[in-house]
C-alpha cells in the first residue's frame, strides 16, 4: 500500500513547481535580513525547481534551458555565501583542535581572518543579485510557469507508471556516474567524477520527493548517497583552501592531513552506501 500514487504525472509536476517557487520568493525577505540558513534554503529551493525542469522535460513544452540556467546563475550567486560559512565552521573547528605545538592560536587566528573576509566580500554578491532585473524576471517567469505549466500529452499519463519510469530513469543516470567515477585515473579525474555522481544522486533525491511517500525508500537511499559523496567533495575543497592558504607549516600540515583523511574515508563509505541505494525503485502502483 505503501507504493500508491494517484493522479498524473503533470500534477505531480504541478505541485513541485508551485511549493518551490512560492517557497523561493517567500525567502526573499529572509536573505535580505541576513537571517540563519536563509541563503541556503533559497539555495536549495532554486536547485529544486532546476531538478524539476531538467527532470520533466518530457512533461513540458517548449525549451527551459534558459529559465535552467537562470536558476543555476541565481545559485551561484548565493552560493559563495553559504559555501564560505560552511567552510569557514569546518576549519574553524578543525584548527581550534590542532595539538599543542602546532602553532594552533596563529593558525586559528588566520582562518578567522580569512573567514570572515570570505562573508564580508559574498554578501554584497547576494543583495546584487536580489536587486536586480534579472531576479526579478526570473522569478516573474517562475510564477507564472507554476501557475499554468504548459504540459505535453505525456504529463496527461497517470503518475505511477511515468514516475516509475522518470525515477528509474535517475537512477541508472546516477549508476553511470559513479561506474564513470571508477573507471577515472586516480586524483582530480576521479575526484571530478565523484562529484558530478554525487549531482546525479541529488537529482534523482529531488526526483524522489516530488513523488512524496510513495517514494521515501528510494529518496532516503539517494539522500546517504549523496551525504557521502558531499563528505568527499567537502574535503576535496577544504583541502584545496588549506593548501591555499598554508604557509608551510606544521599546523596547516595537520589540518590538510585532516581533510586526506577524511576523503579517503568517505571513498571508503562509498561501495556499501552503493549496495544499498544500487537497489532499483519499485514500481509505484496507480491509488
Amino acid at each position: 500500500m505503501g507504493h500508491r500514487i494517484g493522479g498524473t504525472a503533470g500534477d505531480v509536476l504541478t505541485a513541485r513547481l508551485r511549493t518551490q517557487t512560492a517557497r523561493l520568493a517567500a525567502l526573499e525577505p529572509d536573505v535580505r535580513a541576513d537571517r540563519p540558513d536563509a541563503v541556503h534554503r533559497m539555495r536549495v529551493a532554486a536547485r529544486r525547481l532546476r531538478s524539476a525542469l531538467r527532470t520533466h522535460r518530457r512533461h513540458l513544452r517548449g525549451d527551459r534551458t534558459r529559465t535552467e540556467d537562470e536558476l543555476q546563475w541565481l545559485g551561484r550567486a548565493l552560493g559563495r555565501a553559504r559555501d564560505a560559512e560552511v567552510l569557514g565552521t569546518r576549519l574553524l573547528a578543525q584548527a581550534r583542535e590542532l595539538p599543542d605545538g602546532t602553532d594552533r592560536a596563529r593558525v586559528l587566528a588566520e582562518i578567522t581572518t580569512w573567514s570572515e573576509r570570505e562573508a564580508r566580500e559574498a554578501r554584497p554578491q547576494v543583495l546584487a543579485a536580489l536587486d536586480g532585473e534579472r531576479f526579478r524576471r526570473l522569478l516573474a517567469e517562475l510564477t507564472a510557469l507554476a501557475a499554468d505549466p504548459p504540459l505535453t500529452a505525456r504529463a496527461a499519463r497517470p503518475a505511477a507508471p511515468e514516475l516509475t519510469r522518470t525515477l528509474r530513469r535517475e537512477h541508472r543516470r546516477t549508476a553511470e556516474r559513479l561506474a564513470a567515477a571508477r573507471r577515472a585515473p586516480d586524483g582530480p579525474a576521479r575526484e571530478r567524477a565523484l562529484h558530478d555522481a554525487r549531482k546525479a544522486a541529488k537529482r534523482a533525491r529531488y526526483a524522489g520527493e516530488s513523488v512524496g511517500r510513495p517514494a521515501r525508500g528510494f529518496t532516503h537511499r539517494m539522500r546517504v548517497l549523496q551525504d557521502v559523496l558531499g563528505r568527499h567533495q567537502d574535503a576535496v575543497v577544504a583541502r584545496d583552501t588549506v593548501r591555499t592558504l598554508s604557509d608551510g607549516g606544521f599546523g596547516y600540515g595537520a589540518l590538510y592531513g585532516r581533510q586526506t583523511a577524511e576523503l579517503a574515508f568517505a571513498r571508503e563509505l562509498l561501495p556499501a552506501t552503493w549496495e544499498q541505494a544500487a537497489r532499483r525503485p519499485q514500481r509505484l502502483r496507480r491509488a
